[in-house]
């Protein structure tokens, strides 16, 4: 396994990461406990769940994979061996405190004791906002519109106030952001630096060979301010797999089962970018999956790739790629494909 430095501290963690999402809804207890007993004896000691989790998120299952996670440390007794992150949901879930709410000291409290309980652990070494609690562009929304009539926000010195209040209790070692943007992550920076406060680790975005928007703009403050990208989704739900070429919706599949959920996987440019790298990885000897995680493993932002398997056949391919290295000649037909069609998924 491959090690990099989360940020700007001493703690490494696997180029790796096991996503657990699945845990709770399509993987049962017991293959969790698989998943996670292989990928720490794969070298993987970075895992990274939700409060929110399982995935599709539902009441019934909020908060079923931190309580897999957290079972498995008392069984295994290896929490002290594992880095491990989770996230705090934003507005707009209304099963957890009334829709989620905002970034207060207060919804900190309930969301952090919560999955520490659940984690059965008295401390989470990243401690990660979900999403953004102002109007801006994540999940899939390709721009971003101004809302004209919206109240200037404005509270990033307030959230990192509660969050070091979190820190100094010794509950939470480090804060990250996901689903950001240049400008709030910029933001987060300047005025943790100017007062002193907890400062952004690490970014989780979506980042795939279907979705290279962290290339524009995002990637140089990860490269030059020392925040890397750990990447979700970065076979984009599966298609970068290729299970679903030619039409095709395996029953057990996540589009099998919750297909409307991850609709922006739909478009007709989407599937032709899929073909079209499939070409490539089968003229270079190589599986899609292989060559895309392989392309996101090699990226100089890039902190970890956060991978998430439903079989162990899958999770062993993903751990693997690791040990694929891609070509010059390779990357740079890459950047042809993506350069003729991209970002279909935003």
């Amino acid at each position: 396994m491959k090690f990099k430095k989360l940020g700007h501290t001493d703690i490494n963690v696997s180029l790796i990461c096991l996503g657990t999402m699945n845990m709770g809804e399509q993987n049962t207890q017991d293959e969790g406990f698989n998943q996670m007993d292989y990928s720490y004896d794969q070298g993987v000691n970075f895992f990274d769940t939700a409060e929110v989790y399982a995935v599709p998120p539902r009441m019934e299952t909020q908060g079923k994979t931190e309580e897999i996670i957290g079972n498995w440390f008392i069984q295994s007794k290896k929490r002290e061996k594992i880095i491990l992150a989770t996230k705090m949901v934003g507005p707009g879930v209304e099963w957890i405190r009334n829709g989620g709410g905002n970034y207060t000291e207060k919804n900190m409290t309930l969301a952090i004791d919560g999955s520490l309980k659940r984690l059965q652990t008295d401390y989470i070494d990243l401690y990660q906002l979900h999403w953004p609690e102002r109007n801006t562009n994540y999940f899939g929304k390709r721009n971003y519109n101004h809302d004209i009539k919206e109240k200037k926000w404005n509270d990033f010195e307030s959230v990192l106030k509660a969050l070091k209040k979190f820190v100094d209790q010794g509950k939470i070692r480090y804060v990250g952001v996901s689903n950001e943007t240049p400008w709030g992550l910029s933001k987060f920076l300047e005025i943790s630096q100017a007062l002193k406060l907890p400062r952004i680790v690490s970014v989780q975005n979506p980042y795939n060979l279907l979705n290279r928007a962290y290339d524009i703009g995002m990637s140089e403050i990860s490269c030059r301010e020392n925040v890397g990208l750990l990447a979700y989704s970065p076979l984009a739900i599966g298609y970068l797999s290729g299970k679903y070429r030619n039409n095709q919706i395996p029953k057990k599949s996540r589009i099998g089962m919750f297909g409307d959920f991850w609709t922006r996987y739909k478009e007709d440019n989407a599937k032709k970018a899929v073909d079209d790298y499939y070409n490539l990885a089968k003229e270079n000897g190589l599986t899609l999956t292989q060559m895309s995680l392989s392309f996101v493993n090699s990226r100089p932002f890039m902190t970890s790739n956060i991978i998430g398997a439903t079989t162990m056949e899958q999770l062993k391919e993903d751990i693997g790629s690791v040990e694929v290295e891609l070509s010059d000649e390779i990357i740079e037909k890459i950047n042809l494909i993506h350069a003729n069609n991209p970002n279909p998924t935003p």
